[in-house]
Order: structure tokens, then sequence, then C-alpha cells
């Protein structure tokens, strides 16, 4: 389409200095890329629907903009502004703009938005509202818009978004969004023929190709036309993109550090958790490419901090020789910094590597019987062996995540967590320590999601979660610092996490009605999204309810290469109390036994 129109940004600067940290949105950051208008003969702009300091700490919308940058196309970023700004810009009849180029998105041929989490929905319509391009798709039929993408772990159910997006991408997205870039230009445009060639690669779902019938009871009945779409696959991650040069923000950001995404998927196979099976099967770097990313960022960047990344890094088999070579390889200041680990992977060596910062653990459930019934084969004495070694290299600060409303869960299991709290704080007063211990627990109410073996559980309701967090207020003990989400929040993600499309116009009502920035607790708008569901005759709880396994369910047309009687046969697994384990103990037969190191496939 061409970005040779670019705002000025001098003419924005009464708004940039009314607004807060305009620096958001003015560019020139240290080490950004520079890209070329019409390199490549496409544009690309990689869109995070939140605020800047969000967006820039997400690695995968990097990746992605790299491997536009690998074919010699344009890419450039855009991210959520705060509504102080947003408001501005609409006010001044200015349209939303990109990062590096100033071009407004509207120029773009592609726009590709990263959706990480369900509250983070409206503000991709906030983002196309103040660019001036249409919300949906029909109204943006026969016109010259930019292709509307979407990608990330809400796409495996796209259908909520079908009504407002063009292309979604399933899976791993390093190549395949350049791909279809290629077949654009190839077509000259989004031409029939384009949709219909790219609907056949792996990782590519256009909904406009595919059809839903409902039965009387708001069930879906039938799926058409593409009912199969099979998420892309990158088995050899030592050749995949990645950027070993980072833009540093203007502004402080949520993750200022470099990352290193140490490997993806994860052997644990958590009942409960969404990414732990779409992410399958797990792959890793080599020691040998993580620390030349490393040395590259750190020498790119000027960070003193390293990230090592993944759904559970302490599973990364040459985790110690890693923490070595990097040691070896990086400036003596640069450290490492420690994700959320699981209390059996902790390794009191590798804390002494790191900075003594609080630590996290997410034993999830407060017994033994709960924690077998979700696939968590941890044991409270690892529990306490993890919070041993942390208190012993210098940690005083501890943070546990458990969840609430988890299926068979009972009050005795909500005791349990608060039977843990007492034994760690019995452990750390146990020997003279310098600094008092600051304990804190995090409970949310569980989600159901799609392609897990809970995706048929119904959500437990309002009256049951709030009864549960007040077991825990009233029994903690003292000094135990609790916090907990707010139940409408959790009940629109469920909603939408298993939502078909027929939530797509509550979902445009509720931004009519002022909803945006949904994820912030500040900024929530319970009344304008009862108020949606309300004027749209739809009931969110119609979509959180138990499912039967033999109904059809709205994304049973994505293929996440996890069997569907898999996910049946360990949800009946749970109910029993067995526990299935890791992966790296044997296959346990998903689906995915070709493409897996661990059942001797792909290498």
């Amino acid at each position: 389409m061409g970005c040779v129109n670019r705002i000025d940004i001098g003419s924005l600067r009464g708004l940039l200095l009314k607004c807060e940290k305009p620096s958001r949105y003015t560019g020139g950051e240290y080490g950004a890329p520079q890209p070329v208008p019409d390199a490549g003969g496409f544009n690309f702009c990689a869109c995070f629907p939140d605020l800047y300091e969000v967006g820039t700490s997400n690695l995968g919308i990097k990746i992605v903009a790299r491997s536009f940058e690998e074919r010699g196309m344009c890419a450039d970023f855009c991210f959520a502004p705060a509504r102080d700004f947003g408001g501005g810009l609409k006010e001044a009849g200015v349209p939303l703009y990109s990062l590096a180029l100033k071009a407004p998105l509207k120029d773009f041929d592609m726009l590709g938005f990263s959706l990480q989490y369900e509250l983070s929905y409206t503000n991709m319509l906030y983002m196309l509202d103040l660019a001036g391009i249409p919300l949906t798709r029909a109204e943006r039929e026969g016109g010259r818009w930019p292709l509307i993408a979407a990608g990330g772990p809400c796409a495996v159910n796209p259908e909520p978004l079908a009504d407002f997006i063009d292309v979604f991408f399933i899976g791993d997205g390093e190549s395949v969004d350049a791909d279809v870039a290629e077949i654009y230009k190839k077509h000259g445009g989004a031409t029939r023929d384009f949709y219909r060639e790219i609907s056949g690669l792996d990782g590519v779902y256009v909904p406009a190709l595919t059809d839903i019938e409902y039965a009387e009871n708001g069930e879906v009945k039938k799926i058409s036309g593409v009912t199969r779409v099979k998420r892309a696959l990158v088995s050899d991650l030592d050749a995949a993109v990645y950027p070993e040069k980072f833009a540093v923000p203007n502004c402080e950001s949520v993750h200022d550090r470099a990352v290193l995404e140490v490997m993806r998927g994860c052997y644990r196979g958590c009942r409960f958790c969404q990414a732990g099976f779409i992410y399958r099967p797990v792959r890793k770097r080599s020691v040998q490419t993580l620390t030349r990313q490393a040395c590259e960022l750190i020498k790119n960047t000027g960070y003193d901090e390293v990230s090592l990344n993944s759904l559970s890094t302490g599973d990364y088999g040459r985790l110690r020789e890693l923490i070595s070579s990097l040691k070896e390889h990086l400036p003596p200041e640069v450290t490492l910094a420690l994700p959320s680990l699981r209390a059996d992977s902790f390794e009191g060596g590798f804390a002494q590597d790191a900075r003594k910062t609080s630590l996290t653990f997410a034993p999830e459930a407060g017994t033994q019987r709960l924690r077998d019934a979700i696939n968590k084969d941890i044991t409270e004495e690892e529990i306490l062996r993890a919070a041993k070694s942390a208190f012993d290299a210098g940690y005083s600060a501890v943070k546990l995540y458990f969840m609430l409303g988890l299926p068979t869960e009972t009050e005795e299991d909500l005791d349990g967590i608060c039977a843990i709290c007492e034994k760690i704080r019995a452990l750390y007063s146990a020997e003279k320590r310098k600094k008092a211990l600051r304990l804190s627990v995090s409970v949310a109410t569980f989600v159901p999601k799609p392609f897990t073996p809970f995706q048929w559980e119904a959500q437990a309701d309002e009256a049951t979660i709030k009864a549960r967090q007040d077991r825990l207020i009233k029994r903690l003990p003292r000094g135990v610092r609790l916090s907990w989400s707010a139940y409408y929040p959790s009940l629109l993600e469920a909603a939408f996490a298993r939502g078909d499309r027929r939530l797509g116009k509550v979902l445009k009502a509720a931004y009519e009605n002022g909803c945006t920035f949904d994820g912030w607790d500040n900024l929530f708008n319970e009344r304008g999204w009862r108020d949606a569901f309300e004027r749209c005759g739809i009931s969110p709880h119609i979509y959180v309810r138990e499912r039967g396994t033999d109904e059809v369910l709205p994304w049973d047309h994505i293929d996440v290469l996890v069997e569907k009687s898999f996910l049946a046969k360990e949800r009946e697994r749970a109910y029993a109390g067995k526990v299935t384990g890791s992966c790296a103990a044997g296959c346990k037969g998903c689906g995915l036994q070709k493409n897996c190191p661990a059942a001797g496939g792909a290498k």
C-alpha cells in the first residue's frame, strides 16, 4: 500500500507534553531497527494491544518482526496508546501511527496483533478505531485496507474474534507470517485466490472460509467449509529466527532486560495449563546458540541482566552448563534473572548466581491429592526443600501461586495452602537470618481453557470463589500477604477463551461502551461489559458451563496436534486422582510422537 506518508511528531508536541510518559510515542529507541518503507514490496507492523512498557517486553512480536526483516521486508511496531494520548489523537484527527516510521497504520499492508490474553481484545478494536480502520471484516470488504492478522496463544480459539480478523496465525509464527506476505505480493493483495492459497499453509486460518451453524439450544451444531487448520510447528530452535538486537525502551518496561528463550514447550502436562499443551513438544536451544545470543544481546543493548525464559527453565537438562558458559563469556557485571520455577527443579547453585530478589514458586494447590489431580507432580517435601535452598542462598522473600476453583477442590485443599505457609515460616525461623521473611500468597480463579484436559469443565461461580477467598483470609498465618483476582474479569476470560463467533457483537458493544485496558484493575469497566452482554441478549455464563465430551466445541476445527481423545483420558485420570507425570520420563502418547524428541521423534 505504501508507507510514504508520515505523521509530523513535532505537530504533536502540545499533546505529548500533556500526556503521561510521552516517550511511549516518540520512537528513536537505542538499538531500534530502522525500517525502510516499502522494502521488499511489503510493509508489516507488529501491533501489541497493551501499553508500550508491556509490549516492548514481549519477545514474540520481536521474533515475528525479525522474520519479515530477514526476507528484506519493512517491519515496524505499534502499541496501544494510553487513554490520554489516544483521546488526544482522536480529538486532533491524527491517525494512530507506527513507532519508527511514524506512518499511519492504515498505510501498511499487514497489521499483526499479538493476542496474549483475552482481556486485550477490546484494545485491538481501540487501535483499529484510532487508526481509522473499520473494525469488522464485513465493513472492510472491497476497500483498500491493511490485512488484519492475529496470532499468539489466544489465537488457538479464534472464533470470538472471527468478525474482525482476516487471517489468524496458529502456532509457531516465525516464518509462516512472512510466507503469507510473499503470497500476498504474488496475488497483488488480499484477493479470493490469495485467501484460498494461504488457507493451505500450516498455521493459517481464514475465518471467512469456515461456516458455523448453531443448534436451538445455542451449542455449536456444525462446522463446515475449512474444518481442519493444522498448527505451524518449528522443530529446530537453533535454526529458527531470533532477534539478536533489541530496542531498549525509552521508559522503564515490565521486563527491562535481555531475554533468552531457552526452550519452547513443557514436559510436565499440568492439566490446567494451556501453554503446556499448545506449545508441545519440548524443543531446546543449544548452550552454544544461547551463549552466542546472550553475548550479542548484551553487546547490542547494554543491559546488565539476562533472563532465561521458558515454561519450565529448570527442566533444561544442560542448565548448569549453560550458566557456566554464560558466566564465562558475559561481562562480570551481568547477572541472570530467574523465571517462576517449579519447586522440584529449583537449584540452590543457580540461586547463588542470581540477584537476591524475591523468588516465585507455583505449587498451584495446597494438598498432594489436588496436585495429583491436576498432574502437578511435586510433593510438599520438594516445596519445602526448594524454600530452604532459597533461604540458604540469601533470599528472604518468597511468593507462592495457587488457584481457586480447580476441579475436585475441597476445603481441605484450601487449608493445605495455610499449612504450607506455616511450614515455610517455621523453616525460615529455624535459623537466625538477617532479614524478616516476606511471604506472599497469590490466588487466581481457575479458568478452563481450550486444548487442555479441563476444557470441558465448568468455571466455579462467584459465590463459591468468594467463600474460598474468605476462608483463606481467616486462616492464613499472620504476616502472610494474600492477594486475589476479582471474579468478573476471570468470568470474561473464561467466556472469551471458550466462546464462539456470537461474542463478536458483545465485544464490539463493550468497546462502544468505553471498555479498554480490561486487564488493568483500575481501568476495568464492569458496568460497560454487563451492559454489552445484556444489550446483545447473551449471557457470559453459557460459555463457562460444563461441556459434554461429545459436544462440538467452537475450536474443534483447530488442530494443535494434541489429540482430543488424549485430553479426555487425562480428564478421567484427574478425577481418579492419577498422575500421568512428565513426558521426559517416557512418551504419554498425546499425538505428537512423530515430532517429539522425548518420544524418539524429531531431534
